[in-house]
């Protein structure tokens, strides 16, 4: 989208227009911290349409070119994220209904009905007078979507889509009630009119219904981007369009909703500075940024972040000297275009108050805050040749949102939680200790591009998934599968006969039964001879499967209780390939080197040789040159030996690696 990293973030003119000074002041400020975008009228609608059918858009407009003259470009947002008091108070079916039946009342944000007529005719109005007005000004480069979708509304107009939903899926209600098993609980329905939504005060107990539900509300939701999406194309704006995903969010499925928009961009608030390394949410942080560069396998924004405390958090940490700069390098290694800040201005009143900006109630330069963000906007300008560069993981790592859900809203084998982020996350961090690019995928992406493809309980799988992965192990490729694999259909219907259904060959082994260890128990595996170069045995909880050999062979069995001796991870060799599976949820320890393991089985080469604990690493390549990212997330000095031939564009090419700090370099490929 741009020859450069975009670095700036929401700004909130309208609060100070009676301010012109403070205005003048951001200005200045702004260009002194090196800041080349603002994110602009996120929540502005009150002040762009004070009253219904008056629309006061001059002085945005005045505000956009002034930004521009000075070398700052606006990415300019649809205000539908919150409504001014008068559309609620005139139109009062907009309001969402909650769960319960009630009527949400004005105020906060999120609280619209999606399927509202008369709200996306308010919206489409407002949208195409921005349109409008800004379709053909050159500083604007994207059109930002609302703000951070979430929540679902219960009223007769979404009941009613989401039987139409239903209707157009299944086609007749007989096939529904096969595939939802509604003759338990003697829960069959004659009509498709007879369905409500799943809630508290109705069922809760139909996994079918629930999960569907979920599929509903994502895709309202992509309806209702498209209302806004068409509206501006209808106006003649031809910009790309975003919306700002959300860490982890399970309300919706983003591998469908990337499918409505150009960009992905997203709000990433990680916990920093609650433990003595911050390491934890660099890596957690960090799935999630490979993710969504994963959406498109393109590079992405990073829309929001916080350049201090973040005031809605448990408490209100301040970020240590270095770790600004230090974030902003790890979310370019990872993919992203941009390192944008929730929030440029901090306001004066109200719930966000307290949030960090980089600009404070101080309005000074010299704040430590400000001082960061400047050597953060300095460090960002020599990375001007990363942006839209690509990343080219060998190692692809299923992380599927419709999986959670069935997994999540599945009884048993542990109601206290399977787990399945955690087993991800386990996985994701031995592959980054071990120094190579990981993709993070959903089950429709292609598989073909990775020479080793890891799926974490793949426990609910749809479509040709199954297929893929057989065709991905028998053209050469290497496959890890754990526990709760290939159970159910995409309606959580179990399947008959053996499983993991239609993988048995394939991984060589089949399940026999699943046994539920509480958080106080454990089990241990014991390496086979010494296999693979582990360790004698390793601690194993949450669940260990009691899995019968069909062709492969153990290199780690059960210690202790009465399934001792029997197998707890094997690997087979299936055509061309191999298939390891794992039957329990091993110690981080194991997973660590037995990754190290099947990564040079595979000829899937480190980034960098031996890289310490607590330091995070990417690249991304374009040209035949790969730029390699690396961070020091621990408070101690480290030492890392770099790649022959290293060209340095942050930090030096010495073996020094101080704390709380990145390296930046090439390699010629």
């Amino acid at each position: 989208m741009e020859d450069k990293i975009i670095y700036g973030g929401d700004y909130n003119p309208d609060q100070w227009l009676d301010e012109p000074e403070i205005l003048e002041q951001d200005l200045r400020m702004m260009k002194a911290a090196h800041i080349n975008e603002v994110t602009l009228g996120v929540f502005a609608w009150a002040s762009l349409e004070p009253e219904e059918g008056k629309f006061t858009l001059d002085w945005l407009e005045e505000i956009v070119n002034k930004l521009y003259a000075n070398g700052i470009k606006t990415i300019m947002a649809t205000p539908s994220g919150a409504r001014p008091k008068w559309l609620s108070d005139k139109y009062p079916e907009v309001l969402r209904t909650w769960e319960d039946g009630t009527k949400a009342q004005y105020g906060g944000r999120h609280n619209h009905c999606l399927t509202s007529p008369i709200y996306r005719e308010k919206v489409r109005i407002i949208d195409t007078k921005l349109a409008e007005r800004f379709k053909d000004n050159p500083a604007i480069i994207a059109w930002h979507i609302s703000n951070e979708f979430s929540g679902e509304c219960y009223c007769p107009s979404c009941q009613k889509a989401f039987r139409g939903f239903l209707k157009k899926k299944y086609g007749t209600i007989e096939k529904l009630n096969h595939e939802w098993w509604n003759a338990f609980w003697s829960h069959q329905y004659s009509s498709f009119d007879q369905i409500d939504a799943p809630s508290n005060i109705g069922e809760k107990g139909t996994n079918g219904l629930m999960i569907d539900w979920k599929r509903y509300a994502t895709e309202e939701c992509d309806n209702f981007i498209d209302n806004e999406v068409n509206a501006l194309r209808d106006a003649g704006a031809t910009q790309p369009v975003t919306i700002n995903m959300m860490y982890d969010f399970g309300g919706y499925d983003y591998n469908e909703q990337k499918n409505h928009i150009d960009i992905i961009s997203w709000d990433s608030y990680p916990d920093w500075g609650f433990s003595e390394s911050d390491i934890k949410p660099a890596l957690e942080h960090g799935l999630c940024h490979d993710s969504m560069r994963c959406y498109k396998d393109k590079p992405f924004l990073l829309m929001e972040s916080c350049p201090s405390g973040t005031n809605w958090q448990q408490t209100h940490r301040l970020k240590r000297n270095g770790l600004l700069p230090l974030a902003a390098i790890h979310a370019v290694g990872h993919g992203a275009d941009s390192v944008q800040y929730f929030q440029i201005r901090a306001g004066r009143g109200s719930c966000e108050k307290f949030h960090g900006a980089i600009i404070d109630h101080t309005c000074r330069e010299d704040t430590r805050v400000f001082k960061e963000a400047t050597k953060t906007g300095e460090l960002l300008l020599k990375l001007a040749d990363v942006a839209g560069s690509q990343t080219d993981a060998k190692v692809g790592l299923i992380y599927d949102r419709q999986n959670e859900w069935a997994i999540d809203m599945s009884e048993g084998p542990r109601n206290c939680g399977e787990g399945y982020l955690e087993q991800t996350q386990k996985f994701y961090n031995a592959l980054k200790r071990n120094a190579v690019d990981v993709d993070v995928i959903s089950e429709p992406h292609d598989f073909s591009k990775y020479k080793i493809l890891i799926a974490p309980m793949l426990y609910s799988v749809r479509g040709d998934v199954l297929e893929r992965i057989r065709d991905f192990v028998k053209n050469g490729g290497t496959l890890i599968a754990t526990y709760l694999c290939a159970m159910t259909n995409e309606n959580d219907l179990c399947f008959l006969h053996d499983t993991p259904h239609d993988l048995t060959d394939v991984l060589g082994v089949r399940l026999d039964e699943i046994d539920g260890l509480t958080d106080e128990q454990s089990n241990k595996a014991l390496t086979v001879d010494g296999a693979m170069g582990l360790d004698k045995s390793y601690s194993c909880n949450k669940i260990c499967e009691l899995i019968t050999l069909n062709g492969a062979e153990p290199f780690m069995k059960y210690g202790e209780d009465f399934y001792a001796g029997s197998p707890a991870a094997t690997v087979n060799h299936f055509e061309k390939g191999k298939a390891y599976y794992l039957a329990t949820d091993l110690e981080d320890d194991f997973y660590k080197k037995f990754l190290e393991k099947v990564l040079a089985d595979a000829n899937v080469e480190p980034l960098v040789k031996k890289l310490p604990s607590e330091i995070d690493i990417q690249s991304r390549v374009r040209d035949g040159r790969r730029y390699i990212f690396m961070e020091n997330f621990s408070r101690e000095d480290k030492k890392v030996k770099l790649p022959k031939g290293a060209k340095m564009i942050i930090g030096d090419e010495s073996e020094e690696f101080p704390n709380t700090s990145a390296k930046v370099f090439t390699v010629e490929e």
